[in-house]
């Protein structure tokens, strides 16, 4: 149990500083300058941490939950297959959505595909490499 707390804290952290990485560099500001006009002015910080950190917890359960179903024998595969399946339900799903009810650029949504995958693939190593389901 606190192999759970320690490795979903540490991916809700991961979150954070993979989104702020993802979100806030120059190529990010200019692709996604299209959502300019709907974006907040000022961030609520504090809520982006607990944001972050409850989806860190929810990965985290939902790989141990998964993790006799997921493809594999080691867990650097099972975390690459829980990786691809979150990338499937989070981003391609997000990213299909806005490509058919918004005039968003290709050249963003490919970009948030791409970044998304690397995101995923991170936390599913993280959790294939240091989480197993208690017997």
């Amino acid at each position: 149990m606190s192999g759970y707390i320690i490795v979903s804290i540490v991916s809700g952290i991961l979150f954070g500083i993979m989104d702020g990485l993802i979100n806030a560099n120059p190529l990010a500001k200019r692709l996604y300058e299209i959502y300019k006009p709907i974006a907040k002015e000022t961030l609520n910080p504090l809520a982006g941490i607990v944001i972050d950190l409850v989806f860190g917890f929810v990965m985290a359960g939902v790989y141990l939950v998964l993790y006799d179903s997921l493809p594999g024998e080691v867990g650097l595969i099972k975390g690459a297959s829980f990786a691809i399946l979150a990338w499937f339900f989070r981003v391609i799903m997000h990213t299909a959505s806005q490509w058919v009810m918004f005039k968003v650029p290709n050249k963003t949504l490919f970009y948030s595909l791409v970044t998304g995958l690397g995101e995923m693939l991170i936390l599913g190593v993280l959790y294939g490499l240091t989480l197993k389901p208690a017997i």
